[in-house]
């Protein structure tokens, strides 16, 4: 497990200029609403600057008894003859309209950037899908599940945060900064520095507060991805931990992974918990500083009651940005991380790809040969080596041989899930890595030992969103099979939903609708790899008697362990190791002794002795003539 989560575990630099240009290149499409928002969030910045100063000019002008200036006349007549209703209403002309466009432009900038957010998330968990869906299968062999759905969920969630959050409202609090230090030095450069004298002790807490929330995070993040790949493993397994009573132990290691988890977030709570509070403290303290200092120059008249209130008011301004930054900061660290990850997956090449002049069959006929054929999943390790037979249009090829000996590797090989290292194979004489990916798979229909479903309905599962299946073709596939008697007793007949890989099927209703699948596409070939393996003997002789018609006049290419199931093939070709050992038809190769003949003989002796073993050895187990 520590091999995969150490990705995880790495959170990167704090800034990573490559990145961010990349990042920002997803800005690109909404760059008129991003300029909208700078533009707003910056005038915010500078509003916030004018409170204070307004308050100043009040008090001085109107509220100190030492002022001589007078209320102007344009104002006075509207103003109540009470002097202090008629300060209140200075007071209500003066702060309502720089209150309300603060508010209009806070809230402009939030929903715009909240908005580009949604956009990009959009944009890039379509883009991260897409490349998926053309990686080679090789790529899934690496990597687990459940970091793959980590980087579409959670990465581009902390995305999310820096363009809502962090990209532009970090500009917005440097707007802030800036207008009030300039402010505040014009009113007087003194009380200024003086405001300016916790700086220092600022950043060191600051300092000490990245350091403490950068390992907690890195904690959390390491807690999470071991509760998800505990999880998905756990839960997919769940019918085997039940049967090995297994659920308190099971239990016991969840709790412990997530003990971690809440210990690490502990852990940062401590740090909020103790960052907000001495930033606080520290500008309380400045405040102070400035009474004391400012008070004494306010009784020398070197400065004015309005400044020093408006001093006061600027100094709790001044550090709530600091604090902003600070919390900007590990949401900029954290998506240089996510991004780092999404990146590295977006940049995985696609070995699995249609040519740059891919050839086209106007009419295809089913042909497939394997030419010389050598391929390994690892370097190293062969798993097949020098293979060669050919599938006549029409015929029905079964490949046999024990388990690990290459069948299934050839289908993906035909498939083009994998590119061969040596050899080629053809598809009506034409290399399948000359032929478009879509083109090549439209002829086949493959139906797997372990049959997928989809979460949906009956007919979506036969119909798969190819366009051109009716429902009549839905319906006659399914009577093919022998399973429309089956679908028609549900409640929903054809649109009875299915759950998550059809939880709520047995495994040979779900083999019949794979079946049923196969047989609505209508394919040039058909593969079937141990299709009959999940079904009882007597729906195996049902599918069969359906296969027996669909397979007339079709290539097909059957992998099977039962022989029993392909003694009828038009040429069984033999597998041992990784080669192709024999080749012929049933009979023939019953006479000729070989690996075959040994196949046969265990599996007939296997169900010999188990009819023997029911007492029903004379009536159910008739030897086939060899």
């Amino acid at each position: 497990m520590a091999d995969s989560l150490h990705e995880e575990e790495v959170l990167g630099k704090a800034y990573d200029a490559r990145l961010m240009r990349r990042l920002l290149g997803y800005l690109r499409p909404y760059r008129r609403v991003v300029f909208f928002a700078l533009i707003a969030i910056f005038f915010y910045g500078l509003l916030q600057a004018v409170p204070p100063y307004l308050l100043k000019v009040e008090v001085d002008r109107y509220l100190d008894p030492t002022s001589h200036r007078q209320i102007p006349q344009f104002l006075a007549r509207f103003l109540s003859p009470n002097p202090r209703v008629g300060i209140l209403q200075i007071a209500f002309i003066i702060f309502l309209p720089t209150v309300l466009l603060t508010f209009f432009l806070q809230f402009a900038q939030t929903f715009a950037m909240q908005l580009v957010g949604q956009k990009v998330m959009y944009d890039l968990r379509k883009q991260i899908f897409g490349h998926l869906q053309r990686l080679q299968m090789s790529f899934f062999d690496r990597n687990p599940v459940g970091r793959l759905v980590t980087r579409v969920t959670t990465d581009v969630d902390v995305l999310n945060d820096l363009f809502a959050s962090g990209v532009v409202a970090v500009f917005g609090d440097f707007f802030t900064l800036l207008s009030i230090m300039v402010v505040m030095l014009k009113l007087d450069w003194r009380l200024a520095l003086l405001t300016f004298s916790v700086l220092p002790l600022i950043v060191l807490v600051t300092v000490a507060f990245r350091k403490a929330v950068r390992d907690s995070y890195r904690r959390i993040r390491l807690a999470i991805a071991r509760i998800n790949a505990y999880l998905q493993e756990h839960i997919t397994g769940m019918a085997v931990l039940q049967l090995f009573n297994r659920e308190e132990r099971s239990f016991e290691e969840f709790e412990e992974i997530n003990r971690a988890h809440m210990k690490a977030y502990k852990d940062s709570i401590m740090a909020y918990g103790l960052f907000y509070p001495t930033v606080e403290f520290l500008g309380v303290l400045a405040i102070v500083v400035i009474l004391y200092k400012g008070g004494d120059m306010a009784l020398g008249n070197t400065v004015t009651i309005g400044t020093l209130i408006a001093f006061i008011q600027y100094s709790q301004r001044f550090f709530r940005p600091i604090q902003d930054l600070s919390d900007k900061y590990n949401i900029l660290q954290a998506a240089m991380a996510s991004s780092e990850r999404i990146f590295k997956l977006l940049d995985t090449p696609v070995r699995i790809a249609d040519p740059p002049k891919p050839r086209r069959l106007e009419k295809p006929q089913g042909s497939v040969e394997f030419r010389k054929v050598g391929f390994a999943y690892r370097d190293g390790h062969r798993v097949l080596e020098d293979v060669s037979f050919s599938i006549e249009p029409g015929e029905t090829v079964a490949v046999v041989g024990h388990t690990g000996a290459g069948k299934t590797t050839l289908t993906n090989l035909l498939l083009r899930f994998y590119d061969v290292q040596d050899g080629s194979v053809m598809f009506d004489g034409v290399d399948v890595r000359e032929l478009k990916l879509q083109d090549l798979r439209k002829n086949f229909a493959v139906v797997l030992q372990d049959p997928f479903l989809f979460s949906g309905t009956i007919a979506s599962n036969i119909r798969m969103g190819t366009p051109g299946i009716s429902d009549r073709q839905v319906r006659e596939a399914a009577r093919r099979v022998n399973m429309l008697d089956f679908i028609e007793s549900l409640p929903g007949g054809f649109d009875e939903p299915v759950k998550e890989r059809g939880a709520t099927l047995s495994s040979g209703q779900k083999q019949l609708l794979s079946f049923a699948r196969a047989l609505a596409h209508n394919p040039r070939i058909l593969i079937l790899d141990e299709a009959t393996s999940s079904v009882d003997p007597e729906t195996e002789h049902l599918i069969r008697e359906g296969l027996q018609r669909l397979l007339e006049n079709r290539t097909s290419l059957v992998i099977a362990h039962r022989l029993s199931t392909i003694q009828n093939a038009s040429k069984i070709v033999v597998m041992h190791k990784g080669r192709v050992r024999e080749v012929g038809t049933h009979q023939e190769l019953l006479r000729q002794q070989g690996i075959y003949f040994k196949l046969y003989q265990l599996q007939y002796k296997d169900q010999e002795l188990f009819a023997a073993s029911t007492g029903l050895a004379n009536e159910s187990c008739q030897k086939p003539a060899s």
